[in-house]
């Protein structure tokens, strides 16, 4: 085998002592294989707990801080909860009216678990999940990576039963561990695993300085384009991993055991917002050096428990759960707007990163390969019904983006349980008609080329999508 043929392997790495860096897609190992199949078909699924704001429409809060948009599937007009995502308009989808039937009737404390399975986990009693939608791919993406799936979550681990930190599930049901330090997702996905290379990468000031090297004799290898792919690649990877150490400390930051209207915490909002933006790097690094084409992200755990509270501090907050028990209050609406445009914000700088990135193989940008989706599994104050999600991407797979979809009947104006303000209101009858969330995943793993036409119990694709 001569140098140039072992250089185009799919999955080549940079090697420094004690140190595997995974090489971007680049056209150099793409050529003579410029077959579209062969691009990288991604899927990444945020979650954000506790529901958003929904105040009635007779509410002076409803014109700018409820989050469903205003009119039509084209003409749609975003309220300022999403008005951040304006300048990515024609690139996401906006969804109500899908729910996972199996768990309507569960309070939105204890209904994540389910949001990418739609298992009936129920309210209480025995317990039994099922596989996750992201799992199912990476079943068939993980062949092609180094690893086949990347999961995480502000507060890491399992969790417990109907208290899951972590979105994915495998094929029996059973939490998958979700990472939450981002040191350990970045040595994970570049740093090789021996008590030697830990211990040289300790005595140095960076992974890539152990590398410098090795890239001055690939870059000889290749193309000028690809030179330059590869020193932007680089420079993504090292600041990273700068931002490391003080996204760190926010996790570290122990949760004081008080009322959360009385948080004195020691993270600062700077912190938060690097840790946010750390998480969605490392996602973005994973994806551009093809180390995984399956990630999860879980912003929370029901029920305000845990580092997620702490987000809320990047824009001046309270603890993020009692924002939702508190809309009530003078600036209730806005406050917990405020907080939902935030995680907009961080999912649409996430998104417009992948646009900005062209396709290594040359078929488009790296988000219209990609189909990513932020939701959560409540709506107006822990009620499971009508989630807000929205997906951005995919056009290489098929998703026409630029809409506002509305399905079922009977929520035209998404007043379906608006309004609620305690936890009599989730108990309440609900008259309008949803549609499964389940056969949007159908269409989702379709898209994604897996063969199937089912998922969780329900048949069939969504119309439109």
């Amino acid at each position: 085998m001569n140098d140039k043929s072992m250089l185009l392997s799919r999955k080549t790495f940079l090697h420094g002592t004690g140190v595997a860096l995974a090489l971007p897609w680049l056209e150099t190992l793409a050529a003579g294989n410029s077959d579209p199949a062969e691009t990288p078909k991604r899927f990444v699924s945020i979650y954000h707990p506790d529901g958003v704001g929904l105040p009635l429409k007779s509410d002076p809060a409803w014109e700018d801080w409820s989050w469903f948009p205003r009119g039509g599937e084209r003409d749609f007009k975003l309220s300022k909860v999403l008005d951040i995502l304006e300048p990515l308009r024609s690139d996401i989808t906006i969804y109500s009216g899908l729910s996972h039937p199996a768990v309507r009737r569960v309070h939105g404390h204890s209904n994540a678990d389910q949001y990418l399975t739609g298992a009936a986990t129920g309210g209480h009693g025995s317990y039994q999940n099922s596989i996750s939608l992201d799992q199912l791919y990476a079943k068939q993406a993980g062949e092609f990576t180094r690893h086949s799936s990347l999961v995480m979550s502000t507060n890491g681990g399992i969790g417990g039963p109907r208290g899951a930190q972590t979105q994915s599930f495998d094929l029996e049901g059973r939490p998958i561990p979700a990472l939450n330090k981002p040191k350990q997702i970045f040595d994970m996905l570049f740093v090789t695993n021996s008590k030697d290379a830990a211990a040289r990468l300790a005595r140095s000031k960076s992974a890539l300085d152990l590398l410098i090297a090795n890239t001055r004799s690939l870059g000889r290898q290749l193309s000028r384009r690809d030179q330059e792919t590869l020193t932007q690649y680089l420079d993504a990877v090292r600041d990273t991993e700068v931002k490391l150490a003080q996204a760190q400390r926010w996790v570290d930051t122990p949760i004081p055991e008080v009322d959360t209207q009385n948080l004195h915490l020691d993270a600062e909002p700077k912190e938060a917002r690097l840790y946010f933006q750390t998480m969605y790097e490392l996602i973005y690094l994973a994806f551009l050096s093809d180390s995984a084409r399956v990630a999860t992200f879980q912003l929370g755990r029901e029920n305000g428990e845990g580092p997620h509270d702490l987000l809320s501090r990047a824009v001046g907050l309270g603890g993020a759960h009692g924002l939702t028990h508190a809309v009530k209050s003078p600036n209730g609406w806005k406050n917990l707007g405020t907080y939902n445009r935030y995680q907009a914000e961080e999912f649409g700088r996430f998104v417009q990163k992948l646009k900005d990135t062209p396709e290594p193989t040359g078929h488009g940008n790296m988000l219209d390969n990609t189909l990513a989706m932020h939701g959560s599994a409540s709506s107006s104050f822990h009620l499971s019904r009508n989630y807000p999600i929205i997906s951005a991407g995919g056009e290489n797979l098929g998703f026409t983006n630029g809409r506002y979809l509305k399905f079922g009947k009977g929520n035209d104006d998404n007043q379906a349980g608006a309004g609620i303000v305690s936890d009599v209101g989730w108990r309440g009858k609900i008259e309008n008609e949803e549609l499964p969330l389940a056969q949007l995943f159908v269409t989702i793993l379709q898209r994604l080329g897996v063969e199937t036409d089912s998922f969780a119990g329900y048949s069939g694709t969504l119309t439109k999508v």
